[in-house]
């Protein structure tokens, strides 16, 4: 095989999630164009629905795009979410509609969520417990928290319109857009993100190169915890009730939006803009499929197709690199 057309596999390996994502646009937005006389894409209520949609999962895949580059993986991350939605209701809920207490039980929230993040890295790093074990764990121990703290698994209702406003219209996409470009800029100009690609590459390479990989490590799951936080306090926000299983349904789309995007399951590589293109797929797919009235258990199958051929390119990748 000729350097030319290695080259250009080379490039469309990489940018085929993009491809991928306009591919899916034109679909449907000839599909809507041709059944429903509208259009997809130039739609204001749409594309709010599509920013929604990815949001959420969004907010978790963000923290588990930096778990993933290190070759691990947080299962927690659901749960932690669902753990968050509960503890912000229950925390915001003695202040009545009071625009102070959100000034508590937001960073108190994140607090707690702090606790399953620095128990899954010092599990992983400290201890050596892999990170689909430990964190399994504690997806379980999160879960049950969750349920005991909304009282007896019971949904959490909350009136602040503080907490409502942060829910409310394009609010929550714009959240997540800046923590995006916060964290897209921490992993591609900072010494913290080099030291991740570092131990996700080659961990003992890292240890002789004199990076404290335990510490980073217990780093890199408190942030995936964080931004767990993050996702259950926009969910309370949203829905103005806190659920412990709300992340629930959300924890494989996260994992998938950073396996679309472009990271390898084996660490190394990965970025944060890969992982957004991967989280507007899904959604994409999820309301476009709903939009051409396909019955919604279908998304499910979309998806995951999708996944077993992003991890067949990240495999084609490999072989194509040691080719080269």
């Amino acid at each position: 095989m000729n350097d030319k057309r290695l080259d250009r596999l080379a490039l469309v390996s990489k940018i085929w999630p993009w491809l991928f994502l306009g591919s899916l646009l034109v679909f449907f937005e000839t599909w809507a164009r041709i059944s429903a006389h509208r259009s997809f894409v130039f739609n204001a209520y749409n594309l709010q629905s599509i920013g929604l949609a990815a949001s959420a999962p969004l907010l978790l895949a963000i923290g588990q795009t930096f778990v993933i580059i290190t070759a691990g993986i947080d299962l927690s991350v659901g749960f932690v979410m669902g753990l968050a939605a509960v503890c912000v209701a229950q925390f915001t809920i003695p202040g009545g509609d009071t625009p102070w207490i959100l000034l508590l039980s937001i960073p108190l929230t994140i607090l707690v969520c702090l606790i399953p993040g620095l128990v899954n890295g010092v599990l992983i790093a400290r201890l050596g417990v892999p990170a689909f074990i430990g964190t399994l764990g504690m997806y379980g121990v999160a879960r049950g928290v969750g349920f005991l703290a909304a009282g007896n698994g019971m949904t959490v209702s909350v009136n602040n319109r503080g907490l409502a406003w942060l829910g409310s219209g394009w609010t929550p996409m714009v959240l997540t857009v800046v923590l995006l470009v916060v964290m897209h800029f921490v992993l591609s100009q900072t010494r913290f993100g080099q030291y991740t690609y570092a131990i996700g590459g080659n961990p003992q390479s890292a240890i002789r190169a004199g990076i404290n990989v335990r510490r980073h490590l217990v780093a890199i799951y408190l942030i995936a915890a964080v931004f767990a936080a993050v996702g259950g306090i926009v969910y309370t926000a949203r829905f103005a009730a806190g659920a412990a299983n709300a992340g629930e349904p959300m924890l494989l789309d996260s994992i998938a939006a950073v396996v679309i995007g472009g990271a390898s399951l084996f660490g190394g590589t990965g970025n944060v803009v890969g992982t957004l293109i991967g989280a507007l797929i899904i959604a994409v797919i999820e309301f476009g499929l709903v939009f051409i009235d396909v019955n919604a258990f279908w998304q499910f199958i979309v998806v995951g197709i999708v996944i077993i051929l992003s991890v067949l390119i990240d495999q084609y990748k490999g072989r194509l690199g040691g080719a080269q």
